[in-house]
């Protein structure tokens, strides 16, 4: 693909990074201080935006700013992969930020400055691991993005707030720097560059059995390197940081943090390893196997869970698993079903999020055991979650089914029935943890001593999460656009 040279890659990362600054100076003026954040995220999100058009005529867009050593550079290159994620991170960032507002101000938190600095700069370093155009350009804003968050998921200040921010800061710095760092030098030596492949960088470099062992050995450093993802036994810092502010948890499981993870992953098997490549090894069936033991275990762990913000973090943990499933089928309904569920879950999930901090906000709830007749308090939150429930079930005519449908094809397209096996049952499962909620929402009656009055969440967190909820069923009936950008990335892969 021919690569128009441009700067819009650079100010899509710099205008939220930029932004701090007057977030910082406008920090004894709330409203001024959250226009900037809100301005800084449309204007993000309008870059992003003009990036789609030389795109769809099939070129990429980027620029080198600077060599570190022959073969690997600083810079960027936006392809379909990256604007999808970044499409999907920037939207959301701005019905974020409206909802953020609407949470942190009705819990009088402290520190709001901070926390509105650290989701700009986490948006900053989301974007850039998005239009990276090397493994080396990539891990410095994997990391970024670590830095990034930790503050956020120690905001409370708590002994628990600390220990759950200790907790993500070990697991993900020190992956990173053990297993991920080391399979990009790796990589280096014997590709000699880390500039991503459509056909995958590493696919040219399988020559003797020895090649084979290194390769081997590399591909499985990448994975355990990326922690984000939440792979088991990898997961333990996920729930620990549910420690975080809701539209934290939000920004973890749909945004930037985990997807970064899954994100990562794509890149490894598709642009630096390759389908091809990865075919001859055959050492993505292992992968299969070990996310499809993530699937089902966190779903079943899910079931245990009585705090709702646990509940949906071992979710997570299960549903992005399905993402590493489906890409690691090596299909073309497997990858493409893979893609899909990167943006539908992103949607689906953070819509449950944002009904979590509505009811946590309005109602000072935080159990499932607490949610006796909410229907009757909160009937428009409760029906929006209802709708983001369906979707990650995988009911039609929510958005789920349709990543949901391809997986399961990618799975029969690679004759695994067993894998095939483990979507249908998860998706069984994530129906026994979820749909109990709804009924004890609506058919159970409220404790006694509870008044029936309405008591919805503040219009600011309630238009963000209403907004989720109905992309997960436009979605679903007009899927076309999105299927068009996924069908444009595999033909690329050939």
């Amino acid at each position: 693909m021919e690569m128009i040279q441009s700067l819009t890659p650079v100010y899509a990362v710099l205008v939220s990074l930029i932004a701090i600054i007057p977030i910082y100076f406008s920090r004894h003026n709330p409203n001024l201080r959250e226009f900037w954040t809100i301005l800084a995220a449309v204007i993000k999100f309008i870059i992003v935006l003009s990036l789609v058009p030389p795109l769809i005529k099939g070129y990429t867009v980027g620029i080198n700013l600077f060599e570190i050593i022959p073969g690997v550079s600083f810079g960027f290159r936006v392809d379909l992969l990256g604007l999808i994620f970044a499409l999907m991170a920037s939207f959301l960032w701005i019905l974020t930020s409206f909802y953020s507002i609407g949470y942190m101000r009705s819990l009088k938190e402290h520190n709001q400055t901070r926390y509105f600095i650290c989701f700009a700069g986490s948006l900053s370093a989301t974007i850039g691991a998005a239009f990276a155009s090397n493994l080396f350009t990539m891990y410095i804003f994997y990391e970024a993005l670590t830095l990034f968050t930790y503050p956020l998921i120690a905001h409370e200040e708590t002994s628990d707030a600390f220990r759950g921010a200790r907790i993500y800061l070990i697991y993900l710095l020190g992956t990173s720097i053990a297993f991920l760092l080391p399979a990009i030098i790796g990589t280096y030596l014997q590709a000699g560059s880390l500039d991503f492949v459509n056909s995958g960088l590493l696919s040219q470099t399988m020559n003797s059995e020895a090649g084979t062992l290194f390769l081997t050995i590399m591909f499985f450093m990448y994975i355990i390197g990326v922690a984000k993802a939440a792979i088991m036994p990898l997961h333990s810092w996920l729930p620990n940081a549910m420690v975080a502010p809701t539209p934290v948890s939000a920004l973890l499981h749909a945004v930037a943090v985990v997807k970064m993870g899954v994100f990562v992953i794509l890149r490894i098997v598709l642009n630096v390893y390759g389908i091809d490549l990865l075919s001859r090894l055959g050492i993505a069936t292992i992968l299969v196997y070990i996310a499809s033991i993530t699937i089902i275990f966190a779903s079943v762990i899910a079931l245990r869970q009585d705090n709702i913000k646990a509940r949906l973090a071992y979710s997570t943990i299960s549903q992005l698993s399905y993402i590493v499933v489906g890409v690691s089928l090596l299909t073309v309904s497997g990858i493409s079903g893979s893609i899909m569920h990167m943006v539908i879950h992103a949607f689906s999930k953070i819509t449950l999020f944002f009904w979590a901090g509505a009811v946590a906000v309005s109602l000072k709830k935080k159990y499932v055991s607490q949610l006796n007749g909410i229907g009757a308090r909160m009937p428009v939150s409760m029906t929006i979650f209802s709708i983001g429930a369906l979707s990650l079930i995988g009911l039609p005519p929510f958005a789920g089914f349709i990543s949901k449908w391809m997986l399961v094809s990618g799975a029969l397209e690679a004759d695994m029935l067993i894998i095939a096996a483990v979507f249908a049952t998860s998706s069984f499962l994530n129906a026994c943890y979820f749909l109990p909620i709804i009924y004890t929402a609506f058919f159970k009656k409220l404790p006694e001593g509870e008044e029936a009055t309405i008591k919805e969440a503040p219009l600011a967190m309630l238009v963000p999460m209403g907004i989720t909820a109905a992309i997960t069923i436009l979605l679903f009936f007009i899927p076309g656009s999105l299927t068009y950008l996924v069908n444009m990335i595999l033909q690329g892969l050939n």
